[in-house]
C-alpha cells in the first residue's frame, strides 16, 4: 500500500529517474539500505523501488505508527516500528529477520534519523549504526545499497520551509534521482560490515546526486563526509527509467 501510494503521489511533486547495476529479480529476502537525509526520501525510495519490483517492509521510527491514516497503513502492511533507545529496540531486528527468511524484502535506514541541517543541499550517508550488518549477519541476506539525492529539494529545513517544499512543487517540479547498486554480502564482524555497507551506500549517493547534478564534496566541519568509494560496476550503468 505504502509503495503503491508513493508511485501514484510522487510523480505530482517532481521527477524522478532510476538507475540499477544489476539486471533481473533480487534475491528473496534481500536488505536494501538507504541514505536518509528528508522527510521525504522514503517516498522517493519506495516510488524507486516500486519501479523494479521491490516493495519491502520499511523499518521506521515507531513514532509513525501514531500519525492518523500512515499508522494504520503501516500496520496493514506490515511494516517494523524500531523504538529506538528502549529496551524493545532489539525486536525490531528479531522481527527484520522473520521477515527476511521468509521471503519479504525489508528496507532499513541504518544511519538511525535525519541530519540536524536546515538548508536544501544533499550531502553523503552519515554513520551507520550497526543494526543492518547484525541483520545480515543473523539470517545471512544480501544487502542492496540504494542511493537517493533530491529529497531535501522536496523537504528540508524547518516545518515552515518543509510545508512550503510541499506546496510549491507541483510547480517547481524538482528532479528525484535514485540509483540501486549490485546486491554484496557482508563481510562477518560487525564494524566491519557496517563499513562496507556505508561505502557501499555511499558510492550509490554519489551516482544519484551526479544525476540530479548536487556537487559531491566532502564537508568534515559538519560530519557530513562522502564516503571514498567508487562501485566497480557503477561507471557502465545507465538504465534509466523516467517519469
Amino acid at each position: 500500500m505504502l509503495s503503491r501510494a508513493a508511485a501514484v503521489l510522487l510523480p505530482l511533486f517532481g521527477r524522478l529517474t532510476v538507475t540499477r547495476e544489476a539486471g533481473g529479480p533480487f534475491p528473496a529476502g534481500s536488505v536494501f539500505v538507504a541514505n536518509h537525509d528528508s522527510l521525504a526520501d522514503p517516498a522517493v525510495v519506495l516510488a524507486a523501488l516500486r519501479r523494479v519490483g521491490v516493495t519491502p517492509v520499511v523499518m521506521a521510527t515507531a513514532g509513525l505508527w501514531r500519525v492518523p491514516v500512515l499508522g494504520r497503513a503501516l500496520v496493514k502492511g506490515g511494516h517494523i516500528p524500531v523504538y529506538r533507545r528502549t529496551a524493545r529496540a532489539a525486536d525490531a531486528l528479531e522481527t527484520a529477520a522473520r521477515a527476511v527468511r521468509s521471503g519479504r524484502h525489508v528496507l532499513i535506514y541504518a544511519e538511525g534519523g535525519l541530519p540536524p541541517r536546515e538548508d536544501a543541499a544533499c550531502a553523503g550517508p552519515r554513520s551507520f549504526r550497526t543494526g543492518l550488518a547484525r541483520l545480515a549477519a543473523a539470517t545471512g541476506a544480501s544487502v542492496v545499497p540504494v542511493g537517493q539525492a533530491g529529497a531535501r529539494r522536496l523537504a528540508s529545513g524547518p516545518a515552515a520551509k518543509q510545508l512550503a517544499g510541499v506546496l510549491t512543487a507541483p510547480v517547481r517540479r524538482p528532479r528525484f534521482h535514485v540509483h540501486i547498486g549490485r546486491p554484496v554480502h557482508l563481510p562477518s564482524g560487525t564494524a566491519a560490515g557496517t563499513a562496507v555497507a556505508r561505502r557501499a551506500v555511499g558510492a550509490a549517493w554519489r551516482q544519484a546526486a551526479d544525476a540530479v547534478g548536487e556537487p559531491v564534496h566532502d564537508d568534515a566541519s559538519t560530519g557530513h563526509a562522502s564516503p571514498a568509494y567508487t562501485s566497480p560496476a557503477s561507471a557502465s550503468v545507465r538504465s534509466a527509467s523516467r517519469s
